[in-house]
């Protein structure tokens, strides 16, 4: 990343370099989060003794909290800014996490993934937003997929850390780590800034939540909204659906406990390679290109992982699995913010991404019911499969292209 730094010319933002690091260690710490829980719902399953569908509203109460945050953090960052957003919603999961380690239930311990899901999903598409403002165009995409790469460095770190100190100090002091990010929040108020385009758009016309919701449907907009919403839905629903069972499915393939999280740890490992190649050519190719590769490359490494009973087809299958559907994450957030101007550019990212959260409720509850119905794991993973393709297409048939498009 040596070709990153620069300084941006009259405004007081950081280089690019550190704000690419400012606000991807913020992304690492979610990812953090997110990637333990997956272990946390294995570890819990044996300690509460936990049904499937129990597993499932772990997994989905998250994902209610996300567009429920993703929603409302999106308004509120068109009207009091990107950095301010980022903050709070970064305490706001960083200390639901802390707290949760006190849980003795399975009710206290939903309600604090809620406010845990808030933070989550607020923050992730306001820190794109303001990534996508402050880069020129011609490196814009590139860059956000790069923020998107410290997703994978999070993912490794709750691998980790779960591999490691679950099975010997127990889930509890696996969330205390997780609550540490709070404190990261005292530096990135001091390191972060709101980008040059959004203050003069702010000074220049005041926002109303309504009127940003009403334009995000408009004629103007709606062939992008509808694009987004659908991709954003079918991504996030198979994306928690296999992702938060990852470890427990590779159990119920037959492995134990212990070698599943090292398992989904090797796989965790290809996530950093797919956002890399992704970051690389989503300034060749263009956005369209890249998202419909590593989307259909997502929806065959799902089915064969799905039908991989073996340890070589079962890791190969699932490092595929990673390399692509990181990838296709990473081009999706450097493409969604890119749809519209920026005065209903956090309304409409925000609501696309809560929407998608609506997905992913019924990812992980799906898996739970299905598999307490005693489906199989490839007939589960095949409607993943199918999801995939689904948001493929969208993006073939509404999508547009947006490589080095100026920011309106």
């Amino acid at each position: 990343m040596s070709s990153i730094p620069r300084r941006f010319a009259a405004t007081g933002t950081p280089s690019e370099a550190r704000l690419l690091g400012v606000a991807g260690f913020a992304w690492l710490f979610d990812a953090m989060d997110v990637g333990m829980l997956s272990f946390i719902i294995a570890a819990l399953k044996t300690e509460w003794n936990l049904s499937g569908i129990q597993m499932g509203w772990i997994g989905s109460i998250s994902s209610i909290g996300m567009a429920v945050g993703a929603f409302v953090f999106g308004l509120l960052a068109d009207r009091s800014g990107r950095k301010f957003v980022l903050i709070l919603t970064l305490l706001l999961f960083s200390l639901g996490s802390g707290f949760s380690a006190l849980a003795t239930g399975f009710g206290f311990f939903l309600i604090l993934r809620f406010i845990i899901g808030m933070g989550l999903g607020g923050e992730l598409p306001v820190a794109s937003t303001l990534v996508s403002e402050s880069v020129p165009a011609e490196k814009r995409g590139r860059i956000v997929v790069l923020l998107e790469s410290f997703w994978a460095g999070g993912w490794i770190l709750s691998a980790l850390i779960s591999y490691f100190i679950i099975p010997d100090f127990g889930w509890r002091a696996a969330v205390i780590i997780g609550a540490l990010p709070a404190l990261y929040a005292i530096y990135l108020r001091w390191n972060i800034h709101d980008s040059q385009t959004f203050l003069t758009q702010r000074q220049a016309r005041k926002t109303n939540a309504i009127k940003n919701i009403v334009t995000v449907w408009s004629k103007t907009y709606i062939r992008q909204t509808v694009m987004l919403w659908i991709l954003w839905f079918c991504i996030v629903f198979s994306y928690y659906g296999m992702f938060l069972w990852l470890p427990s499915v590779v159990v119920l393939k037959g492995f134990d406990l212990i070698h599943s999280f090292g398992y989904v740890l090797i796989m965790t490992l290809a996530q950093l390679p797919g956002y890399f190649s992704a970051a690389w050519l989503i300034e060749k190719w263009g956005r369209k290109p890249v998202l419909i590769i590593y989307l259909l490359g997502t929806a065959v490494s799902a089915y064969f992982f799905g039908t991989a009973e073996t340890l070589a087809p079962l890791l190969t299958s699932g490092i595929l699995l990673s390399f692509f559907n990181l990838g296709a994450w990473g081009a999706l957030y450097a493409y969604s913010p890119e749809q519209y101007p920026t005065v209903i550019r956090g309304t409409g990212t925000g609501m696309a991404a809560a929407f998608g959260r609506i997905g992913g409720i019924f990812g992980p509850l799906l898996v739970g019911y299905l598999i307490a119905r005693q489906f199989s794991i490839t007939a589960i993973f095949s409607i993943f499969c199918a999801s995939i393709v689904i948001a493929a297409l969208a993006v073939l048939i509404l999508g547009r292209e947006t490589k080095n498009k100026e920011l309106a």
